[in-house]
């Protein structure tokens, strides 16, 4: 009984110490990761510093955008149900007062439609496609620079690609000997692939964005066409 007891104490024993020995060999592996990420020497560290920076820029600028964009898409199904009923019974004030409390792009779309009513056809098409205009300028806020940084990332990081097998390169020349030390190389091989590899993250994560957030403005804007169209169509219906 004794030893059979022994024998259990000694086996947690050793898983015990074999759950030590894997939690700090995962410790190191995380150290290691940060200390790869930086350890480019100044020049490496301020290229990463860069490219982290777009990064959160490029994540910021999506999440930012995708939201307000979500925004506006968000239209009332029986919006211009109403604008039809109030513009069939001559509800002219009512239909404005809606459009007004109404906060989404089609409304202030139609809302412009309306303050136009008396004036030639053609001036309301033309104050509906202005409006329509700066609706989609400010769902494109910003946009232009997400763009911007899906080829700034990877080109940052290409620059330092370069510098990094300059860094290398010039090492190599100063060691002088016919043997070379990968020690030496370690910094320059470091700020050349890390960078690389950081920075075409960067340029994945802003290009990716970019073509979604215009896949959905996209959207709206037919959406506001169809709209404009039907309110047009409600003005030229006989009385």
């Amino acid at each position: 009984m004794i030893h059979f007891l022994q024998v259990d104490t000694t086996v947690v024993s050793q898983a015990a110490t074999d759950l030590v020995e894997q939690g700090s060999e995962v410790a190191k592996k995380e150290l290691a990761l940060s200390e790869i990420i930086f350890s480019g020497g100044i020049i490496g560290q301020s290229i990463m510093v860069v490219i982290f920076i777009m990064l959160f820029m490029a994540l910021y600028l999506y999440l930012e955008r995708f939201f307000a964009i979500r925004k506006s898409a968000k239209v009332d199904e029986g919006f211009m149900t109403q604008i039809k009923s109030y513009l069939s019974q001559g509800k002219i004030n009512q239909a404005k007062s809606l459009c007004a409390n109404t906060d989404t792009p089609v409304a202030r779309l139609v809302g412009k439609g309306l303050s136009r009513i008396g004036r030639p056809l053609q001036d309301i098409n033309t104050a509906i496609e202005n409006t329509g205009k700066l609706e989609v300028y400010k769902m494109e806020k910003n946009i232009n620079l997400l763009a911007t940084l899906s080829g700034a990332g990877p080109m940052t990081g290409f620059l330092g690609t370069v510098v990094g097998m300059v860094m290398a390169f010039h090492e190599m020349s100063d060691n002088g000997s016919a043997r070379i030390d990968m020690s030496v190389l370690a910094e320059g091989i470091y700020t050349a692939m890390m960078t690389t590899v950081f920075g075409l993250i960067v340029g994945l994560v802003a290009y990716i964005g970019y073509n979604h957030l215009v896949s959905k403005i996209d959207k709206i804007v037919h959406q506001l066409e169809a709209n404009a169209v039907e309110f047009l169509d409600l003005l030229n219906e006989p009385a």
